[in-house]
């Protein structure tokens, strides 16, 4: 199932990875530029909350454990936001925990997936989310 071929319905969509780890950001953006997707990344809330006007992405991916603003905060931001708050927000994690997935439903996330996480987990994510303006 994890061919090559660029995933149908995710082409052209602005996709935004939030994460302090240079790692995590450019591997996603990897996997997703090759989708056809294009690509906003971020290393905090600060700097993605910047970057989140001026994009407007389709979709945002939040690291959960970051400096300055940690993922629960930020999402919290965006979902208070009226321009934002129906963009999808799915929380990044290497922590598998009920209480972490609990607190980030709290805050507004519409999914967690724990890193490592896989391009069909990513694309998975994308289309359950997004399937319905694709």
């Amino acid at each position: 199932m994890d061919s090559e071929a660029p995933a149908q319905g995710v082409t052209g969509l602005k996709v935004m990875v939030i994460d302090d780890s240079k790692t995590i950001r450019r591997t996603a953006e990897t996997l997703l530029k090759k989708e056809g997707c294009e690509v906003i990344t971020a290393t905090d809330g600060f700097e993605a909350l910047a970057k989140i006007a001026d994009h407007r992405p389709d979709i945002i991916f939040i690291d959960i454990m970051m400096p300055r603003l940690d993922g629960y905060q930020t999402c919290a931001l965006i979902k208070n936001n009226a321009a934002f708050r129906n963009t999808p927000v799915i929380m990044l994690s290497s922590k598998d925990s009920l209480f972490d997935r609990a607190r980030g439903r709290i805050v507004g996330s519409e999914q967690y997936l724990t890193k490592p996480f896989t391009r069909g987990e990513l694309l998975d994510a994308i289309r359950r989310h997004l399937g319905q303006a694709v």
